[in-house]
């Protein structure tokens, strides 16, 4: 006969901190199995108001709660037990932090008497993310003498996630055997059920004061205005560029902005327009920056030694080259407006002639090739997917395809971990925002990434989502062929270190996981496939086989159309 748990500091201490999450907005978790974080683990499985995913690879727990934050603006817990398991959620944390992303980050801890002394499963936790976190907190064990600071804590731990820069916070629990109990009488909370500690933002800057200095900056000269991604307030963006008579380079990350089109001065093939030398020699005399930064190191480049403006949001203060004369906040940009002014008509009218004329290029070079190609894949993912969907691009050579080669359409949101751009737990990302998400979703990646997170299909089958995943192999790190490390050594040494052929039967991994998966010989199967795979739900694999010597080439094809087009033209 099972025996019921006596009630425990320990149970009651982690049913609190539920109970005050829920208060907070939290609707997530994603628990690990591990015995020291069995407390945590029973608290949140017992409140039906958190949807409970359990995920046996800490890494991609790691990522899949950051999927749920990036999709929502809410943290999600992750919950590991004890030891390496904690380590294994730096490389996520590293992403939310350098992507403002909210996550509570719970790791179970031995208490203080077990600590340095030899016990197993016993690591120092203390600060193990170091300044990736916005806060760190290790409350000593639970101990109902105590229980007046378990509120706060809990509430504290959103508040700082959610703060004026999002982020990961990390909370290391110490718990005392018995690891199994019952919680007893919850210390109250507010009696209005809201959060125990409310928060007052306070304003960045002056929006119209900081609006008086960026228009000073901004006014009657060539500028162009740059939105990577996760701009505040799109329509702003583009209000200020129409009245400044500015083109917009934007991506697809770029939501509210980049779907708006060519008819609004927005321009999404900048990086192959850079590369033409009659274009490019006429170059900006300012820059305005908003949100992230697009991929293209090109336009970086290109853009080196002008003076910048950025307008920073909840974002990370970017500045690698030392340019930025001004920050301020996004929310300044609608008080611009009124104030500043245009400079000639012909400067945005270029940019618009050269977009027109590079899409049309690239549209026709991209209809010449029957068999799959990369750039042609992105298009035709993101085309393909219904209004409402979400998309998750990995790094490396599908988030530039995306950028570079999508047509502008509107219905679709883009995500992408452009943090520490690394092409780890692209898949548990997207698996994070489907379901906090619940919309159809899909994610493009490389075969290389779908490899490094492939602990994400273990009982990716039975979570309900619907995503679609397409992967683009061609047997290995296909990027690395566009580096000088593609040209400069023997193919064997660059085969051995960079290209990296794998040689895995991505079909029979699949398999292997429970899933439906198909494997698509043409490029005009591709658009199809995503469609019903969005249309029929569930969850499935779609890979597409390309070459990478092949990609290379069809790249240099696809700049030499677009130079042709538009030194014809503009």
């Amino acid at each position: 006969m099972t025996q019921w748990p006596e009630v425990t500091a320990a149970a009651t201490f982690c049913a609190t901190l539920v109970d005050e999450w829920v208060r907070a907005g939290v609707r997530h978790a994603v628990v690990c199995p591990g015995s020291r974080s069995t407390p945590m683990a029973l608290a949140l499985a017992a409140d039906d108001r958190v949807a409970v995913q359990v995920v046996h690879d800490e890494r991609s727990a790691a990522f899949l709660a950051l999927g749920v934050g990036l999709a929502t603006g809410v943290p999600a817990v992750v919950l590991t037990t004890s030891g390496t398991a904690a380590a294994e959620l730096h490389p996520a944390v590293v992403e939310a932090d350098l992507s403002s992303v909210p996550v509570i980050v719970c790791t179970a801890d031995r208490p203080p008497e077990l600590q340095d002394v030899g016990a197993p499963q016993t690591i120092d936790q203390l600060h193990l993310y170091g300044r990736a976190v916005r806060w760190f907190a290790a409350p000593e064990v639970p101990d109902e003498r105590r229980s007046a600071t378990w509120r706060p804590l809990a509430s504290r731990s959103v508040a700082e996630a959610t703060g004026p820069r999002p982020g990961p916070v990390h909370l290391n629990l110490g718990f005392r055997d018995p690891l199994v109990g019952t919680p007893g009488d919850l210390p109250p909370g507010r009696g209005d059920g809201t959060t125990w500690t409310g928060v007052t933002r306070p304003a960045v800057a002056d929006p119209l004061a900081a609006s008086i200095d960026v228009a000073a900056l901004l006014s009657g000269r060539r500028g162009v205005v740059v939105a990577g991604g996760r701009a505040e307030d799109p329509a702003a963006v583009l209000a200020l560029s129409e009245a400044l008579g500015w083109p917009v380079v934007a991506g697809p990350r770029a939501t509210g902005i980049w779907d708006a089109g060519a008819g609004a001065g927005v321009v999404s093939h900048v990086d192959a327009l850079v590369r033409v030398p009659g274009f490019a020699a006429q170059r900006p005399e300012v820059v305005l920056r908003v949100g992230e930064p697009p991929a293209s190191k090109l336009l970086g480049q290109w853009l080196t030694g002008l003076p910048v403006v950025a307008a920073r949001g909840n974002g990370r203060w970017v500045d690698p080259d030392g340019q930025v004369e001004l920050v301020v906040p996004e929310t300044a940009l609608a008080s611009v407006v009124e104030q500043v002014e245009p400079t000639e008509p012909a400067w945005r009218a270029r940019w618009t002639a050269a977009e027109s004329a590079a899409a049309d290029a690239l549209a026709g070079a991209l209809a010449s090739h029957d068999e799959p190609t990369e750039p042609a894949i992105a298009r035709d993912v993101l085309a393909s997917l219904p209004d409402g969907a979400e998309v998750v691009v990995s790094s490396s050579m599908p988030v530039r395809d995306v950028e570079w080669y999508a047509t502008p359409r509107a219905g679709v949101r883009v995500h992408a971990n452009r943090g520490a751009n690394g092409i780890d737990g692209v898949v548990s990302t997207a698996v994070g925002v489907a379901l906090a998400r619940r919309r159809p979703t899909a994610a493009l990646i490389g075969d290389v990434a779908f490899l490094h997170d492939s602990n994400a299909l273990l009982g990716l089958a039975a979570r309900g989502v619907d995503l679609t995943i397409v992967v683009i192999d061609n047997d290995g790190g296909g990027i690395f062929s566009f580096l000088p490390q593609g040209t400069q050594l023997p193919t064997h040494r660059f085969e051995q270190l960079f290209g990296t052929p794998h040689g895995v039967d991505l079909p029979a991994l699949v398999a292997a996981h429970g899933l439906p998966c198909m494997v698509l010989a043409g490029q005009a199967e591709i658009g199809p496939a995503v469609a019903a795979s969005a249309a029929e739900g569930g969850t499935r694999v779609l890979i597409v086989r390309t070459d990478r010597a092949a990609n290379v080439a069809l790249h240099a094809e696809l700049h030499e159309a677009v130079r042709m087009a538009v030194s014809g033209c503009c």
